[in-house]
C-alpha cells in the first residue's frame, strides 16, 4: 500500500483494515522518506516499509519477510530512522499548535481556537521548538515539514 492514496491516507487507511482483520500483514511501499512518516506508519502496525526506488530482490525479500511473519525495514529507512532515535515526539498538543502556526494563526488565535490560555500556547510552542532542536517557529515548522510531521 502507499501512503499518498487518492482521497486518502495510507495510514489512516492501514488502521482501518488492522482494524477489522488484526492479522493482514501491510507493506507499505512508498516514495516518501520522511521520519514522522516511517514512524507513523510502522507504529500504525506496517509489517514493512520499502521505497519504490528498491531494487526489485529487495522488494522480493521484503515480501517473503513479511510472508513469514516477520518485519523488514530496508537500512535506507532504518537509517533515517536512526536519525532521530531519542528524540522526543511531539505531543498531540504540539502538533495542534504546530498545525495552526502552519496555517497562518498568532498565539492568541490558536488560544481561542484551542480553548486554551495564551501562556499555554506560547509553553507548547517553547517545547515543540526545543524538541525538533528549531530556532524559532518558523525553523520548527520547516523541521516538520522535512521530517513529514506537517504536511501542507
Amino acid at each position: 500500500m502507499d501512503l499518498r492514496l487518492p482521497g486518502s491516507d495510507g495510514t489512516d487507511l492501514l488502521v482501518t483494515i488492522r482494524g477489522e482483520f488484526p492479522d493482514a500483514r501491510i507493506i507499505m511501499l512508498t516514495s516518501t522518506e520522511s521520519d514522522g512518516e516511517i514512524q507513523r506508519a510502522m507504529r500504525a502496525g506496517a509489517a514493512a516499509y520499502v521505497l519504490k526506488s528498491v531494487p526489485k530482490n529487495e522488494l522480493l525479500m521484503a515480501v517473503r519477510y513479511v510472508h513469514s511473519g516477520r518485519r523488514y525495514v530496508p537500512p535506507e529507512v532504518a537509517a533515517r530512522l536512526a536519525e532521530h532515535l531519542g528524540d522526543e515526539d511531539l505531543t498531540p498538543r504540539e502538533l495542534d499548535v504546530l498545525r495552526l502556526i502552519r496555517d497562518g494563526f498568532r498565539n492568541k488565535q490558536i488560544a481561542d481556537q484551542l480553548s486554551i490560555a495564551e501562556g499555554t500556547v506560547n509553553f507548547h510552542i517553547k517545547n515543540l521548538v526545543d524538541k525538533l532542536g528549531a530556532n524559532d517557529r518558523a525553523h520548527a515548522l520547516t523541521i516538520a515539514f522535512r521530517r513529514g510531521l506537517l504536511q501542507i
